[in-house]
């Protein structure tokens, strides 16, 4: 081992915050790495430390900001990146340099270069060439088995609750070619599941007018569309799934659902909906009905029958009468989405919603999100007791003595359900971490599913 392997600077890192900041820690890990930098495992074995924060909701904002205070008392030297880092209070203060002056040097999200400026700086390393090199695949935080593929940065709607726009700018969607060539890197590198992440995956080319770019010597569009057709056939190759998240419902939307019926890219759809009442829509600013949703779910499902549904929605925004609330709670028993999230409303500072009349109190907002995820427990209960008997593909996250926690294509990482895997015990057919087995459904709960390998 050459004398610089032993001295090489070491980095520190604390990644905060959702999927597509994740991506962004992935960026600057793959920099770090390809620039001969290591990574500590701890403060005390780090020569600086970079915090990636978020800053979208005020329990987000805390929880980065306590990691930045931790990352200071027990290293020193740190670096801020992310959300939070483009974020201002009322007087427009810098709230990071305001609660903790002695950062080093504090960036906004995806600043892959502000954060090596800053690291070049306050920790820099002489070149050398036998260390500076890395995977295709680049640094990854995932498990090696999935991986997250961000295709965009930023977001075109200005929907009254959320400032992600103000730190993160407009829509600018990635050329495609470096889109797929990094699919590719990912599937080579044995991924097999690749979540498709953006602000809005369905607007994807839209900043650039669908440009037609270069794949494998071929045309093709920066369009989700052509996007997913193509990530599909690359993951067949690879026999591996692609899961699309974040995704508004716009009509051209219909388009990617043959798509799902029998291929690899999984017939699930993250779609965001956040209410259903047209009159909340209005005031949160988004850009589709409660009514026109009901309709493109039920064609979504006449196209794909077996296609899993998620979203998000949001009790108590200001203003929310309990008869717009009633009108949500219909609009769920009617819809049946699979896999639901429900956040009582957080007034979030810098977005337009605070302005807004008739605040709702804390109390019936929290018990208005209980009655959702109340109602929705019925519901999953149902839908996942009717797959009880089924023989599904699932991907083995983890194995232990007592058996396997799986995935269906049902489930996205962390945020979906599991489902848990009787290890069998015959010769070779011992269970793995990254592989695909087909189970037999036994079992099920409101969130959860039980299986027998066949």
């Amino acid at each position: 081992m050459s004398s610089t392997a032993a001295t090489a600077p070491k980095v520190g890192f604390v990644s905060l915050g959702c999927p597509k900041a994740l991506t962004d820690s992935e960026q600057i890990l793959t920099q770090l790495r390809a620039e001969g930098y290591e990574t500590a495992k701890s403060y005390d074995g780090a020569d600086l430390v970079i915090v990636n924060t978020c800053g979208f909701i005020d329990g987000a904002v805390q929880e980065s900001l306590d990691a930045i205070g931790e990352a200071l008392n027990e290293n020193g030297k740190v670096i801020v990146t992310g959300c939070l880092g483009s974020k201002k209070d009322a007087s427009g203060d810098e709230i990071v340099r305001k609660v903790h002056p002695k950062v080093l040097a504090v960036t906004g999200p995806h600043a892959l270069g502000e954060v090596m400026d800053a690291v070049h700086i306050h920790l820099p390393k002489p070149h050398e060439p036998f260390l500076d090199l890395l995977p295709p695949q680049g640094v990854k935080l995932t498990p090696t088995h999935y991986a997250y593929l961000k295709i965009s940065e930023g977001c075109n709607h200005r929907c009254s609750f959320c400032i992600i726009p103000s730190m993160r700018g407009d829509l600018v969607s990635r050329p495609v070619a470096d889109v797929m060539l990094e699919a590719e890197n990912l599937f080579k590198a044995g991924v097999k599941e690749l979540l498709v992440i953006s602000q809005d995956t369905s607007a994807y080319g839209v900043d650039i007018k669908f440009r037609t770019g270069f794949w494998n010597g071929k045309p093709m569009r920066t369009h989700m569309t052509d996007l997913a057709r193509a990530l599909g056939e690359l993951a067949q190759h690879y026999d591996a799934w692609v899961r699309l998240h974040y995704v508004y419902p716009y009509p051209h939307v219909d388009e990617v659902i043959p798509l799902m019926d029998g291929g690899h890219v999984l017939p699930y759809l993250d779609v965001p909906m956040q209410h259903a009442h047209p009159d909340v829509l209005k005031r949160m600013k988004r850009p589709a009905s409660g009514e026109k949703n009901i309709e493109r779910i039920r064609a979504w499902r006449d196209i794909c029958p077996d296609i899993t549904i998620r979203s998000t929605f949001i009790a108590g925004f200001p203003g929310e009468t309990e008869a717009e609330f009633s009108y949500l709670l219909d609009f769920l028993r009617e819809a049946k989405i699979d896999r639901l999230g429900c956040f009582a409303y957080s007034p979030v500072g810098g977005a337009a919603a605070n302005a807004l009349d008739h605040p709702v109190p804390d109390e019936v907002r929290e018990e208005r999100r209980a009655r959702v995820m109340q109602l929705q427990e019925e519901i999953s209960r149902k839908r996942l007791q009717a797959k009880v008997g089924k023989t599904m593909r699932v991907l083995i996250d983890a194995v232990d003595r007592n058996g396997a926690t799986a995935r269906s294509v049902a489930d996205a990482p962390e945020i979906d359900g599991v489902v848990y895997v009787k290890l069998p015990f015959e010769p070779g057919r011992e269970l793995e971490v990254g592989r695909f087995v087909d189970v037999t459904i036994t079992a099920a709960d409101a969130h959860d599913l039980w299986a027998r390998v066949d």
